[in-house]
Order: structure tokens, then C-alpha cells, then sequence
């Protein structure tokens, strides 16, 4: 199981003292990684933790980089070039390297110290998927570095989340066939979160509208908003408002009461809206963002079809030199 591994990883750090923790990935296991680091400045009084692309991470080289880093990297595959070349810079450095992917065996997991595998978001319970491992990894290190409790409480919030978040497909199944129909042509989208839901809208913007639909799509901070980019809004501007339940919602709130009253095309994903049955108060964040993720996937999955533009089409990804 996924969870014996964390386990075994975590056990493996016994002892060890951390005084930075970098969070280093790319593209869509980048913004897995973020929700990590919201969690860790949340909880950790004794950890500065950072957010790197695995390039700009190598070539900033951040000076504090060094024996006391515990440095996490993800990769599906577990061959991203640039990831597999920033765990070995990490352990050049002296850091502690922890690689997770899909895969066992790859370029990623040679290059560092400690390995978990997660299992694919199709078929795997909640727990077991990248954002599972993310989260009980780092809750583990939050417990042993700050004497927080927070492990077995994650592990039993993310063991309850896949009917959650099961149903929280089927609640908005309607809208994402609504969100389909009303922007199928449309030239541009956006979308809205805060906190570690703006994850969410990165991969939803990035990964699956410019990647694998090929519509211009950008995703801004809730916060940001009200700092320029509301002005871009009109009556019929496409916004896909994503609202989880961190400490960070008020901005997403916030959001919303401006939305509703200037455009007509606004398709809210409120986690609220679906029941957290059994899930303390304490991992509802957690267990929200889980359906986030899951619900953009409908959202994209319904649109493909509805443009007849499958998500595994690509023009340069693996097909040219970059």
C-alpha cells in the first residue's frame, strides 16, 4: 500500500532535523506540489518550505539549499529531464532527496534518496494518488519536525475522501456538461481560485484547456483579481470559479459576490455543496481540494467530447524538439 511506503519513507527521516524544505516538480506535478507547501506554512514553525520548477530550481540555486533541505520532486513517468537533473543537483548539494512517481525504476528514482509510488487518479482511492502521498508525506514531516499532530488524522480524512469525492462527481455532472455546451467555441477562459485550490486552476487553465484543448486559458489568483485582471471581465466572459474550504476561502468568497453580478457565464465548483462525511473539520481543505481535482478532470473530460478534441492530442509535446 501507498500509505506503508509514506510510512517507511517517513521512518527513514527519524532523527533527522530539516530547516528547509523545497517543494520541486513540473507542469501538472508542480501544482501537485503547492498544496504541500500551503500545508507546511500552515503548521510548521520550524520549517521554511519553497516552491521551485524543477528548471528554475537548478538554476536559481537557492543559497540555502544544502544538508539541513529535505527536497521532494515528483514526476508521473518519473523521467522529466529536468526533474530527474534536479534531484541530482539537490544531492550534490547534501540535501535529503525524495522522489515520487507513477513508475518504479525510472531516471527519477536512481537519482534520489527515497522513493514512493502513487497510483493512477483512475483507479486508485484517494489516498493512493499523487495528492494523497503529497499530503500524508508532508503531514508526517510537519509530526516529526514540529510534534504536531497531524498524520493519523490525515490518513483517515484522505482514507474517507474517494466516495466524497465520487459523489461530488455526479453533484456536478450537470454543470460541467453546462460548462461544455456554453463554451465549446469560446476563444478564451478563466479561472479563479485561492490558497491551495489555485493549484487547481493552474492545472485546469494550463494542463488541460492550453495542453490537451488547445483553448487560451488563464488561471488568477483570487486575490490578484480585484489587482487588474477584473477588468477583463464582461457579460459573457467564461469564469470557472473554484471555492475549497482552506483558510484562504474568504477570497475565493470574495470573488464570487463580483462574478455573480458582472458576467453570465460563471460556472462555480463549490466544495460546499457536497456533504464531508466523516472528515474532521481540520482536513476539509484537504478533502476539498481532492474534489476540485477530480471535478475540473469532468469539467475537461466533458468538453473534449462535446468539441470532439481528445485530451491525448498534442502539436509538439513528445512530437518535437524543445
Amino acid at each position: 500500500m501507498t500509505e506503508n511506503q509514506v510510512r517507511q519513507v517517513l521512518s527513514k527521516l527519524e532523527g533527522k532535523t530539516f530547516t528547509q524544505v523545497y517543494f520541486v516538480a513540473c507542469g501538472g506535478s508542480s501544482a501537485l506540489m503547492y498544496p504541500g507547501k500551503y500545508l507546511m506554512d500552515c503548521y510548521s514553525s520550524k520549517i521554511n518550505s519553497d516552491y521551485y520548477n524543477s528548471n528554475e530550481f537548478i538554476y536559481l540555486s537557492p543559497a540555502a539549499l544544502g544538508p539541513s533541505s529535505l527536497v521532494i520532486l515528483c514526476s508521473q513517468e518519473g523521467k522529466t529531464p529536468e526533474t530527474v537533473e534536479a534531484a541530482k543537483f539537490a544531492k550534490a548539494h547534501g540535501a535529503t532527496v525524495i522522489a515520487l512517481a507513477m513508475r518504479e525504476g525510472t531516471p527519477l528514482q536512481e537519482a534520489s534518496d527515497l522513493f514512493v509510488q502513487y497510483g493512477h487518479y483512475n483507479t486508485s482511492p484517494m489516498i493512493e494518488t499523487s495528492y494523497g502521498v503529497v499530503f500524508m508525506l508532508t503531514a508526517g514531516i510537519i509530526e516529526q519536525q514540529d510534534g504536531v499532530n497531524l498524520f493519523d488524522g490525515m490518513v483517515k480524512s484522505l482514507t474517507a475522501a474517494t466516495p466524497i469525492v465520487k459523489q461530488a462527481i455526479e453533484h456536478f455532472r450537470p454543470m460541467a456538461n453546462e460548462f461544455a455546451n456554453a463554451c465549446k467555441d469560446t476563444k478564451v477562459l478563466y479561472s479563479l481560485a485561492a490558497g491551495p485550490d489555485y493549484s487547481q486552476s493552474y492545472v485546469f487553465c494550463n494542463c488541460y484547456m492550453m495542453e490537451m484543448q488547445w483553448i487560451n486559458a488563464i488561471p488568477i489568483h483570487a486575490g490578484e483579481f480585484f489587482h487588474g485582471p477584473f477588468e477583463i471581465i464582461e457579460e459573457n466572459s467564461p469564469v470557472v470559479l473554484l471555492m475549497g474550504q482552506s483558510r484562504s476561502r474568504f477570497l475565493e468568497e470574495r470573488a464570487l459576490t463580483f462574478c455573480k453580478r458582472y458576467t453570465k457565464k460563471l460556472f462555480t465548483i463549490d466544495t460546499k455543496e457536497v456533504e464531508f462525511t466523516d472528515i474532521e473539520e481540520e482536513f476539509k481543505g484537504v478533502v476539498a481540494l481532492l474534489v476540485l481535482n477530480n471535478v475540473c478532470r469532468l469539467f475537461s473530460q466533458t468538453i473534449a467530447i462535446v468539441r470532439d478534441h481528445s485530451l491525448d492530442i498534442r502539436r509538439y509535446m513528445h512530437l518535437v524538439e524543445y
